[in-house]
């Protein structure tokens, strides 16, 4: 009979399990992706997740007879609630077994769907600036539609280096750490970030909450990220610029943990990333990381794709050594 705890309990036991697990869920991504025939006929667990969240922004995010400080403790409340409910939910199907825990995992990462948006961009270059501006589109929330081929390379790659923390590292880690209850509520946390998490007049105190949550759950694996990359470039011999932009820049982004990769990966690819950027009709300033570097181009794109690759490889590998030491 299948025993659930080691999905749900921290041990070295549960940690050996997680680990398998996670390995084969890494696989599963990377070989099937994203099916589309899927999700055609039942929504994504991340799309359920956005629509509860939508609901509670709908309904309790009122700002006409509120003050801050109310809505404010309504986006807490409300995520605290959906996390609890995610978190039950990963309890009772870590009764599932072994098996349902490995196709849950490769739904929730996104190994093989980021590999796939960021390569659709450097193809997207070969055919002119207006394809790429809008393949590019489809995975920031920048302005593209002035963009060019040296900034849609450059929103790419820093997509990549970020997306390879969230879509991939970061939920893999929670899962190691706290099964799929933690793998949910990082999912869900995560997602309710990037739809309430914006410092706007509607979002600033309704999404507090959601986006100081999601700083925290990034803290670890971010960095962990970032180091991934440097490991990545130390096998293309750029492994001490990657570390030297990683330390000199990482922390000059307006995220606390999105600048770390990508400083890595301005390093591991000798190019400049980060600088000025449009969101609507504001130029958001900020710095260059790595500014010695080239200006991105396609050629680039697809260089840092074998860096997010090598990183992704690297992870399996400690976690395949996590797994033997437990």
């Amino acid at each position: 009979m299948f025993d659930p705890l080691p999905l749900l309990l921290l041990s070295l036991s549960a940690l050996a399990v997680r680990a398998a697990i996670l390995l084969a869920a890494l696989a599963l991504d990377w070989l099937i992706g994203e099916p589309d025939f899927l999700w055609r006929h039942i929504p994504h667990p991340v799309v359920v997740m956005g629509r509860a969240i939508s609901w509670f922004d709908r309904h309790w995010n009122r700002r006409r007879g509120m003050i801050g400080r109310q809505r404010r403790w309504r986006g807490g409340i409300a995520i605290i609630l959906l996390a609890l409910a995610v978190a039950g939910l990963g309890i009772a199907l870590s009764f599932g077994g072994v098996i349902v825990a490995v196709v849950i995992l490769a739904v929730m990462l996104a190994a093989r769907s980021l590999d796939e948006h960021i390569r659709a961009v450097a193809d997207a270059l070969a055919d002119g600036v207006g394809p790429a501006r809008r393949a590019v589109g489809m995975i920031v929330g920048r302005d593209t539609s002035e963009l060019n081929e040296a900034e849609i390379a450059r929103a790419a790659i820093e997509t990549g280096a970020e997306n390879l923390s969230d879509g991939v590292i970061a939920p893999a880690s929670w899962f190691l750490l706290a099964g799929l209850p933690g793998l949910f509520i990082y999912k869900l946390v995560n997602t309710a970030d990037s739809m309430i998490g914006y410092r706007n007049a509607r979002h600033l105190a309704f999404g507090c909450v959601a986006a100081k949550f999601d700083d925290v759950l990034n803290i670890v694996p971010a960095r962990l990220t970032a180091l991934l990359i440097c490991g990545a470039a130390a096998l293309r011999g750029r492994g001490i610029p990657a570390c030297r932009s990683m330390l000199a820049d990482g922390r000059y982004h307006a995220s606390p943990n999105a600048g770390w990769p990508e400083a890595a990966m301005a390093g591991a690819l000798d190019i400049w990333l980060a600088g000025p950027r449009r969101y609507g009709n504001r130029v958001r300033q900020a710095r260059k990381f790595h500014e010695t570097g080239a200006e991105a181009d396609a050629a680039a794109i697809l260089r840092s794709l074998r860096i997010l690759i090598a990183a992704q490889m690297l992870f399996a590998m400690l976690v395949l050594v996590l797994a033997s030491l437990a």
